[in-house]
C-alpha cells in the first residue's frame, strides 16, 4: 500500500487537538516565551559539540597512549549522540531557532555525524512523524529479517533470540549511515519522489551526498592516518568504537519510545483509513520514559518526552517538561492514553521483554 493512500480519521479532531493546541499556545503567550530554543539549548549546543570534537583534537595533537585514545573515542561517541539528539534533531524540525538559516546550519550538523539532511528529514519528519508505528510505512520499525519490531512483521526462527543479540546490532546505526544506508535511502526516496518540502534536484542531491561523504571520510579517517603515528587498523577501530557508542545510545532511546508493549503498531483498514485522528494516533503509538530524571531529560534532548514531541514536533525540546503537564491533563480529560514509564530502567526492561515476546513463534504467543 502506498503512503498516499493512508488517511487518518477526522472524528473528534476538532475537540482533543483543538483544545490541546489552544492550551499550549496560551502557555507560551501567557509566559511570553518563544516555541523555539533559548539560552538553555544554546549552552547545551556548546557542551555537546565540545564533548564530540574536543577529544578528536586532543587525539590529533597530544600523542596520547592507546588507552587514553580509546577513552576519548568513547567520549566522542557520547558527544556524537548528544549532538544528534539535541542540536541536529531540533534544527531539522525547525524548532532550534525562529531563523531558518540557523535551523539549516544546526540541522546540517548531521553531516559530521555521517548522515544526510535529505534522507533524515524524509525518514524522520515525513515517514516516522506522519505514519508513526504503522508497519510498512514507518521505516523506523523496519530492520530487515534480523529483528522483529512488530507483530505484523514476518517471523523467523532466529527472532526467538533477538532480545539477546539486538543490543549488539543497535550500535551499527550511525556506522551504517556512513557506509551504506544513505545511498540506499536516497535512491529509494528520490525514486518515490519523497521530500520534506520542495523535492531537491537529483544531481545536486546526489552530488551533496557524495561530496559530504568524502569530506567526512577525510576528516575522521584520512587526516588521523596522515597525522598520527598509529597503525591504520587502530584508527579504523577507534572510528568504529565512536560510532558504536553513538549508535547504541541513539537506538535505545528510540526503542524505549516506540518498541514497547504500550506503543501500538496499528494497521489501516482495507480502505487505507486509520482508526484515530493523527494527534490521537500519536498518543497510542508513543511512550515517555524517565521524565523526572533531569540528566535523562537534558542529555536525550527531550526524546524521553516522545508524546509531547510527536504532537508538537515544531516546539523545541527545552519546553517539553512544562507542556507535558498540559498534554497529560488534556489527554486525561478526553479519556485518552498518556503512556509513560516512571524510570528509564523500567522502559529498558519493558523493551527487551517486548522483543522477547515478538520473538516467539506467533502461534505460541498467546498460549
Amino acid at each position: 500500500m502506498d503512503t498516499n493512500t493512508i488517511r487518518f480519521s477526522r472524528k473528534d479532531s476538532a475537540k482533543f487537538f483543538k483544545t490541546l493546541n489552544k492550551r499550549v499556545n496560551d502557555y507560551f503567550k501567557d509566559n511570553h516565551k518563544e516555541k523555539t530554543g533559548d539560552w538553555r539549548l544554546h549552552l547545551k549546543t556548546i557542551i555537546m559539540f565540545a564533548l564530540f570534537l574536543t577529544p578528536y583534537f586532543l587525539i590529533l595533537t597530544l600523542g596520547l597512549p592507546n588507552w587514553a585514545n580509546l577513552l576519548l573515542t568513547i567520549v566522542m561517541g557520547i558527544g556524537m549522540a548528544g549532538v544528534g539528539m539535541n542540536v541536529m534533531h531540533d534544527g531539522n524540525h525547525g524548532s532550534y531557532s525562529s531563523k531558518k538559516w540557523i535551523n539549516k546550519i544546526m540541522g546540517g550538523s548531521i553531516y559530521i555525524l555521517a548522515g544526510n539532511v535529505y534522507n533524515w528529514q524524509v525518514q524522520h519528519n515525513v515517514l516516522h512523524h506522519t505514519y508513526t508505528n504503522i508497519p510498512d510505512h514507518d521505516e523506523d520499525l523496519e530492520a530487515g529479517r534480523i529483528l522483529r519490531f512488530s507483530k505484523h512483521t514476518k517471523w523467523h526462527k532466529h527472532h526467538k533470540f533477538q532480545h539477546f543479540y539486538s543490543v549488539f546490532l543497535y550500535g551499527l546505526l550511525t556506522f551504517n549511515w556512513a557506509i551504506t544506508t544513505d545511498f540506499q535511502q536516497m535512491y529509494r526516496y528520490m525514486k518515490r519522489k519523497l521530500s520534506f518540502g520542495k523535492l531537491p534536484n537529483p544531481v545536486i542531491n546526489w552530488s551533496t551526498l557524495v561530496i559530504t561523504k568524502l569530506i567526512y571520510a577525510t576528516i575522521w579517517i584520512v587526516l588521523p592516518m596522515l597525522i598520527l603515528d598509529i597503525a591504520w587498523w587502530k584508527i579504523l577501530l577507534g572510528f568504529f568504537i565512536m560510532h558504536y557508542v553513538a549508535g547504541v545510545i541513539l537506538s535505545v532511546v528510540f526503542q524505549l519510545a516506540h518498541v514497547v508493549d504500550e506503543a501500538e503498531t496499528p494497521l489501516p483498514d482495507q480502505n487505507g483509513m486509520m482508526k484515530n485522528t493523527w494527534a490521537i494516533h500519536q498518543l497510542f503509538t508513543t511512550v515517555n520514559f524517565g521524565t523526572k530524571n533531569r540528566i535523562v531529560n537534558w542529555f536525550t534532548g527531550g526524546l524521553n518526552h516522545q508524546v509531547e514531541h510527536h504532537i508538537f514536533p515544531n516546539i523545541s525540546h527545552v519546553h517539553y517538561t512544562n507542556i507535558a503537564k498540559i498534554v497529560k491533563q488534556t489527554a486525561k480529560e478526553f479519556n485518552l492514553p498518556y503512556n509513560e514509564y516512571k524510570t528509564t530502567r523500567k522502559a529498558i526492561i519493558s523493551h527487551f521483554k517486548h522483543l522477547k515476546k515478538l520473538g516467539k513463534k506467533p502461534a505460541l504467543q498467546y498460549l
